[in-house]
Parts: C-alpha cells; structure tokens; sequence
C-alpha cells in the first residue's frame, strides 16, 4: 500500500492553500481535511498532539507528522518516505 499524505487545514487558511499546491504542482496524490468544517477531521488533528489542540496546517506522511514544514523538510520527507 502506497504511503498516505493527508494535509489538516482550513480552507481559508494560506499556509494550507500554499501546501495544497505544492502537492498539486509535484503531482502528488493527498487528501485535505479541513478542520474548521468537519469535527472528524478536527478530532484526528487533535489526536496528533499532546496538548489536543488544532496545530494546523499539519501535515502527515504515513506515520510522519510535520507541522507548518519547510519546503526543505516537506521536500526531505517525500522523498524519504514516498
């Protein structure tokens, strides 16, 4: 199974519509979960952090967490993992 890449934000947030063209412009398959619209969402971003709260944007690569990532980290992290 391919390794998941799944971006919580909020769709009026710019650092998630930033994030979500730079998977768009690498052609990358991702999933956007926008966690001031639905509670679901909003509950597994909670899930990710100890103190429970909404860090977003957060990204995850398969089991990797990276919050607010650098293009450089973002970048690392894909090629490590996908």
């Amino acid at each position: 199974m391919a390794t998941e890449i799944k971006l919580y934000g909020a769709e009026k947030c710019h650092k998630s519509q930033y994030y979500k063209r730079y998977f768009e412009d690498l052609n990358l398959n991702y999933t956007f979960l926008d966690v001031e619209l639905n509670e679901v969402d909003a509950e597994a971003l909670r899930n990710l952090y100890k103190n429970r709260k909404l860090n977003f944007p957060t990204v995850t690569i398969g089991e990797k967490k990276l919050r607010n990532p650098s293009d450089t980290d973002l970048k690392k992290w894909i090629e490590k993992l996908l």
